[in-house]
């Protein structure tokens, strides 16, 4: 499967962005999609994800302005980030793991499948 980000931007702080990937090639198979960032000088993190069922999952510092959503007939895994602050500007990426089941789901090591990441830059 390859995975393409869009959506990144350079938004005033209290903005909005919906980020979106494109999944294409192998999209019958099951998969957890997750979304990640890394910030400057920072390891990489995940975000949110969704398990092989639909359901979601956030780190706890994502929980209440992050919604992680996956259109089935467009193929394309979304994340809409409100009230933005400059802590929120990183590369953020889109993964894929085709497991049943992820001991650590919002861990980088457990995706296989990376998209080359889009950009969000929050000014202040």
């Amino acid at each position: 499967v390859q995975l393409e980000e869009s959506g990144g931007g350079s938004v005033q702080s209290g903005g909005s962005l919906t980020l979106s990937c494109v999944f294409t090639g192998a999209t019958h198979v099951k998969y957890w999609k997750a979304w990640f960032r890394q910030a400057p000088g920072k390891e990489r993190e995940g975000v949110a994800t969704l398990d092989i069922d639909g359901n979601s999952h956030y780190a706890d510092s994502s929980k209440g302005r992050f919604t992680i959503s996956y259109d089935s007939d467009k193929n394309t895994l979304n994340l809409q980030i409100d009230t933005l602050s400059p802590e929120d500007t990183a590369m953020y990426y889109c993964a894929a793991a085709p497991k049943f089941w992820l001991t650590r789901p919002l861990s980088p090591e457990e995706y296989q499948f990376w998209g080359r990441g889009t950009q969000v830059t929050v000014s202040s």
